[in-house]
């Protein structure tokens, strides 16, 4: 075939358009909407895990802060421990005349403790600008055992320190273990309001057997000792064992009544009811002999020591104890008392 014949052949032919592949094209655009919304959840993932490693990271810090604060606390309390009481320091030099607070309750647990009141009591006579100790009481009494060490630790002083006397000034109450140390001293004051005396021994609590039979409860207590339970206030009371605690009790008051005759001597009147437990106000005291006369600590300082400046040698309470109290330590402790839990004998 020429040349001109597929020149006509091909002059008439008209262009085939191109049919475009409509199932591909409806991939591709799927497929990029797909990709898209992966392109989002990746974004939103990437977005949450950022966030987790910002809170981790905040948490790993805090963890550092509250361990650092805690390791500082326990280093604290133990600085505290470790240093003990303290008295406030006098730089004058100047010849004094010490005083040394016994204020409410007193017990191994409490603010009065012999530990912390003998400690003061040798700061005072080994210093040698103190011309004389003042033992200002307040408190209605508490242990004998506590009150008996301070009572003895005095005597002791007392007699290693002739020249330096000790005086006892009981300012609302000076009563039972209180007046046990107040016996102790030189001389005792008071003001003609005061109470003072209650040299007697009290422990008491509460029985709940018929309350625990009313609501079906049943003790199960398992002891080695015929009367190892016998102050136990679940379980009935025995005579036996009622008249052993008594005698436990009438030997305490024999202690005391013994030592108060030792330290205040011909001075107290042959009364009977004077070792009975009764409480008298501070003028009554001095006529039936419990007192010497009526005034303040710095009464006596100016008067009777004749050195009017006082100080404080009282121990500080530790900064730890004050906290304890202030959480409710000693509200429990008060509440556990008053309710019988605890039934040791009391000087009050």
């Amino acid at each position: 075939m020429s040349d001109n014949r597929w020149n006509e052949i091909e002059g008439n032919e008209e262009p085939v358009p191109v049919q475009p592949n409509v199932s591909k094209l409806d991939e591709a655009v799927e497929k990029a909407k797909s990709d898209n919304a992966s392109s989002k959840e990746w974004k939103l993932i990437e977005k949450t895990l950022n966030g987790l490693f910002i809170e981790q990271r905040r948490a790993r810090r805090w963890g550092i802060f509250f361990k650092l604060l805690t390791f500082g606390y326990l280093i604290a309390i133990m600085v505290m421990l470790v240093t003990g009481p303290t008295i406030p320091i006098d730089e004058s030099g100047e010849p004094h005349t010490a005083v040394i607070d016994i204020k409410g309750a007193i017990s191994a647990d409490d603010e009065a403790n012999a530990d912390s009141i003998i400690w003061s009591l040798r700061q005072a006579y080994e210093e040698d600008k103190v011309k004389a100790v003042i033992l200002r009481i307040n408190s209605p009494g508490g242990s004998p055992v506590q009150s008996g060490y301070i009572y003895d630790e005095i005597k002791r002083l007392r007699k290693l320190y002739p020249a330096k006397p000790l005086y006892a000034v009981i300012t609302d109450i000076g009563a039972s273990g209180a007046y046990y140390i107040a016996a102790a001293a030189d001389e005792i004051y008071a003001d003609k309001a005061s109470l003072v005396g209650s040299i007697g021994v009290v422990a008491g609590g509460f029985g709940f057997v018929g309350l625990m039979e009313k609501v079906g409860v049943e003790r199960r207590l398992y002891t080695a000792g015929d009367h190892k339970a016998f102050l136990d206030p679940f379980s009935p009371s025995r005579e036996g064992e009622t008249e052993f605690w008594q005698n436990v009790l009438d030997t305490t008051h024999k202690q005391f009544i013994e030592q108060v005759k030792l330290g205040r001597g011909d001075r107290l009147k042959e009364k009977p009811e004077l070792f009975s437990g009764l409480v008298w106000t501070g003028e009554q005291a001095v006529e039936l002999g419990l007192i010497d006369g009526l005034g303040s600590s710095s009464y006596v300082a100016r008067e009777i020591v004749k050195v009017e400046k006082l100080q404080d040698y009282s121990p500080q309470e530790a900064p730890w104890k004050q906290i304890v109290d202030e959480l409710g330590v000693s509200f429990a402790k008060a509440i556990s008392s008053q309710m019988g839990l605890t039934q040791n004998p009391v000087l009050r």
